[in-house]
């Protein structure tokens, strides 16, 4: 931990506020402390507004960190519109809040993840992409359809974020270049016509915006007075360009260590923080080293310093790539032990090797040196390599439970084998034929299903109510005649009232987080299936399309998520779950510390990339070219991703593998070892660790951000609910209702809009365009549609609002305000619809699509309210205004729309009071009440699991 009263070094780097910044913080140096401080130090000492701040982080836990620890150093920070996360959020923000401004972008846009991505370019592949006219000459070799997909994923992203224009490859003489242009183009059209974004199309649609709008981009500007950004190595170069666009000031305080750079296969390029000072005038961009490392023991920092210099010279030299430093250890780390900090561990096979392992970790527990086995993380290459999963598996089997929630092994795990059983054998005429394919390419699917089917059948021997239920269901599905009305999600969840799920679904969660893998992966489950009924419209089972629906599912869709991986749950709320020691990647580790780790996959070595076309399109239509040369780039980057492992070690550094000698995937390569024959052997003598004070792994301490209607409402409406979709995260089953009243809501903000622009009156004109834009994009999103005359009413909703309430638009402020107000220990979040009103005077304004109750003592009227008071608490401590009234406006009244309520300050701390209780209720994982109200059972996906409707009707 870094020391209370800043070194000299970070003492600087906290001060200096005004012009370029470069500060490079080596590994436990005080980095995240630094940037907090100096983010403080500009708030309350130099009174710069948080909203003129911009700090981009490398993850949402990194931003969720740096709010939490400077909420806790600001008095009465305000959260509102800080610009505080990864570069994707806070592009993503600038995206949604100018999308009148991007003309090929709809509101509700879906936006992909990596596995979206590839699954829409193979749905798209054969006879999209394939009918383009150079596209055979692409380099996938003798490759299947799904990894193909995956390279022409990367291809694309690397083209988006590189801002390279497809029109001119076309020009080119290369066929493989030309080809990736026509694909770019097509795909470009793809992603218009369905109104998507990719992670990588984000960034570059940000950069469009702001370049291409001059009035966007000078309000950015202005905005932008300051800019923080954290992880510079591990930018890309659309990130740069984002960062020197946007600042206008040169204020600019990038942060990182080019020692640590891991993301070269994610586009960064180290020497964004290499030449960084280089853009500005001479000598005007201060330089501060942090080289004082406070997390490790000396030995531990001796032998990462000497990684880096002295085992680096047999292979290659760092040259001017890299910044030259020396980390030293603080003061208080200053101490010798008569055990080597820094020792191996092996054995002479793979068997040998994790009995060694084992008793290692026994021996630590049993001799009290450590009092949890979360103080224990392995690093690796890959934890789906078949080393890491062979010791994972022999520690599970010989009591040390293992945390690796990357390890690909989610289809593996009983509850999810005994779902796709069931599923299956739910078809029982495809069941046959899909089991009887021999088919080289699918046996290893065929062997897959068959364990699912085994598993499914004891569990059905062992609970008849199930075995009835899946009969029922088989004959229906088998004698099926026209369409049913559910599809696979609502399926499972019918499954959950059955024993073996039931007990899975009742977990208690304030157990520890090994305890809950199997709950959250059924949460897991539920929204790999959701996604599929989304993103090939499955909205019923028909017996028109049921077995082109179950190849997709069972052939393509399931085949492709095993090849990927799918990973399990991780819990941002622990640092390291208790009781479990750690697998992780060594990508996975960035930013972390442990008291022992155990860096494995000692069989590594230097790798080339393989990106030689992509950097032949950068070197001829970018202004990126090679900056290190390629020969030394593989040792580059395998030297810093083994600098990052050794790095996270604070007491205890152990080096481990199976020995072998020769052939391929040598242990250790050639690149460790040398310093593999210098590092102490544990094996020689016995040990003690009684001198090393091992200590608890650090408390994560993040705040959580709760909200009045997705956590309190919900909450108290039915904890049970609350529990299962927002706590665990299961995917709820849309409903018409929902699309109702987005579509209506959405078009009135269109309305708000063009007022707050002065353009009141284009809107009789606009309208029904908006409507109609909003329904399509809200359609595809949610995948979900509205009768003609549902449709037809939320039209009407719009225009009676537009026709005879002009009245509320008089004074309007702000649309879809958005809240936060940090609590002692939680982040109270809101949205409000309007704001309105001249002065130190407002009135907020909330839009309700459902009937108007007739009654103020109605429940949900009563839920408003509160709901109001909250947010008029919230909107005085953010624009220092008076909240005069608060309304709920009923889009579907036309006489009397308007129930108004006053601000009372006492029902204001009332609600603040029973807004913490709710919190602490949650946080404590109390989930005891459930909802008395049979009309909201109805419709909810738990009413199978809590006993309210019968399975099998």
């Amino acid at each position: 931990m870094v020391k209370v009263v800043p070194n000299e070094a970070q003492e600087e780097a906290i001060t200096t506020i005004e012009g370029p910044v470069l500060i490079s913080a080596g590994p436990g140096t005080g980095k995240t402390a630094t940037l907090v401080n100096r983010y403080a130090n500009m708030v309350t000492n130099h009174g710069i507004n948080p909203e003129n701040i911009l700090m981009a982080t490398f993850t949402e836990k990194a931003a969720k960190e740096i709010v939490t620890r400077i909420s806790s150093l600001i008095p009465d920070f305000d959260l509102n519109d800080v610009y505080i996360g990864t570069f994707h959020s806070i592009c993503l923000r600038i995206v949604r809040d100018n999308l009148a401004f991007i003309p090929n972008l709809k509101k509700s846009f879906t936006l992909m993840d990596d596995f979206d991505q590839k699954y829409f370019i193979y749905q798209n592949f054969n006879y999209g992409f394939g009918k383009q006219p150079h596209f055979n000459a692409l380099p996938f070799g003798n490759r299947g359809i799904w990894d193909k997909s995956s390279i022409l994923a990367d291809f694309l992203n690397g083209l988006a974020e590189e801002q390279i224009n497809p029109s001119e490859l076309l020009m080119d003489t290369d066929p493989q270049i030309v080809a990736l242009g026509e694909a770019k183009l097509f795909y470009d059209e793809l992603l218009e016509k369905n109104n998507r974004l990719d992670f990588a199309t984000i960034q570059a649609t940000a950069f469009e915006l702001l370049n291409n709008n001059s009035e966007v981009l000078a309000e950015y500007q202005s905005l932008f007075q300051y800019m923080m950004i954290d992880e510079y190595q591990d930018t890309n170069a659309i990130q740069e360009r984002l960062i020197f666009l946007l600042s206008k000031t040169k204020n600019i305080c990038v942060v990182g260590d080019d020692d640590q750079s891991m993301y070269r296969f994610r586009g960064a390029t180290i020497r964004n923080i290499l030449e960084f000072t280089s853009k500005f005038p001479t000598e005007t961009c201060k330089e501060i080293t942090l080289t004082t490392n406070y997390r490790s023991a000396p030995e531990i920092i001796g032998f990462y310093n000497k990684w880096m210099t002295d085992y680096s010279e047999e292979f290659f030299d760092w040259d001017k790539f890299r910044i030259e430093k020396h980390i030293v250890p603080s003061e208080d780390k200053n101490y010798k032990s008569l055990t080597p900090p820094v020792l191996k561990v092996y054995g002479d096979t793979l068997e040998k090797w994790a009995e060694r392992v084992r008793d290692f970790l026994l021996r630590l527990m049993e001799n009290g040196d450590i009092t949890n086995y979360n103080q224990v993380a392995f690093l690796f290459r890959s934890v789906s390599n078949n080393n890491a999963k062979f010791l994972a598996n022999y520690l599970e089997e010989n009591g040390i439970p293992i945390y690796s929630p990357r390890s690909k092994m989610f289809f593996e795990r009983a509850e999810i084998k005994a779902v796709i059983g069931i599923m299956l054998h739910l078809f029982s005429d495809y069941e046959e034929k899909i089991l009887e394919d021999d088919a080289e390419w699918f046996h290893d699917m065929v062997k897959y299903y068959e364990s699912c089917l085994d598993i499914s059948f004891e569990i059905m021997d062992e609970d008849s109510d199930l075995e009835e239920w899946v009969s029922y269901r088989m004959k229906e599905l088998s004698n099926l005649k026209g369409n049913t009305d559910y599809a696979f999600t609502r399926l499972l969840y019918q499954l959950f009232t059955f024993d073996y799920f039931k007990e899975i679904i009742d977990t208690d969660l304030s157990s520890g987080v090994a305890d809950q893998r199997a709950i959250r992966n059924l949460a897991i489950l539920t929204n790999i299936f959701a996604k599929f009924e989304s993103i090939e419209r499955v909205e019923v089972i028909s017996s028109e399309k049921k077995v082109n629906t179950l190849n997709k599912l069972f052939r393509t869709y399931f085949r492709f998520l095993m090849q990927g991986g799918i990973e399990e749950y991780q819990d941002e709320s622990e640092y390291a779950p208790s009781g479990c020691v750690s697998f992780m990647t060594i990508h996975q580790s960035k930013g972390m510390e442990f008291p022992i780790v155990i860096t494995d996959s000692l069989y590594d070595i230097p790798r080339k990339d393989n990106t030689t076309l992509l950097n032949e399109v950068y070197n001829q239509y970018s202004d990126r070219n090679n900056f290190e040369p390629e020969d030394e780039i593989k040792y580059f980057d395998f030297w810093r991703r083994y600098y990052v492992a050794f790095s996270r070690a604070e007491d205890l550094l152990v080096l481990t593998t199976p020995i072998k000698e020769t052939g391929q995937s040598q242990a250790p390569s050639k690149s460790f070892s040398t310093a593999w024959n210098e590092i102490a052997d544990y094996h020689e003598k016995n040990w003690s660790f009684e001198e090393f004070n091992f200590k608890p792994v650090k408390s994560s301490n993040l705040k959580q951000s709760y909200a009045f209607t997705s956590d309190i409402s919900k909450y108290e409406r039915c904890s049970i609910e609350y529990k299962i979709f927002r706590e665990l995260g299961f995917s709820e089953i849309r409903i018409g209702s929902t699309l109702f009243g987005s579509l209506v809501h959405q078009t009135i903000e269109d309305v708000h809009d063009a007022i707050l622009r002065n353009e009141t009156e284009s809107i009789e004109t606009n309208l029904e365009n908006w409507f109609e834009n909003n329904y399509q994009g809200l359609a595809l999103s949610e995948h979900s549609y509205l009768a003609p005359n549902s449709k037809a009413a939320a039209m009407r909703y719009v225009k009676n609002y537009f026709e005879n309430s002009r009245e509320m638009w008089e004074n309007i402020r702000e649309s879809e305000v958005r809240l936060s107000y940090p609590m002692k220990d939680f982040i109270l979040n809101g949205c409000i619809d309007m704001l309105k009103g001249k002065g130190d005077t407002v009135e907020i304004v909330d839009f309700k699509t459902g009937d108007k109750p007739t009654s103020m003592t109605d429940e949900m009227l009563q839920s408003y309210e509160k709901q109001l008071q909250v947010y008029a608490h919230l909107v005085e401590e953010k624009y220092g205004v008076e909240v005069s009234k608060m309304k709920l406006y009923y889009l579907s009244e036309a006489d009397n729309p308007i129930i108004s309520f006053d601000k009372d300050v006492k029902k204001i701390e009332e609600m603040m009071v029973e807004f913490a209780d709710v919190v602490h209720k949650i946080e404590a994982n109390d989930y005891s009440t459930r909802t008395s109200d049979p009309s909201h059972c109805a419709e909810c996906d738990l009413r199978y699991y809590c006993k309210r409707s019968s399975p099998i009707k």
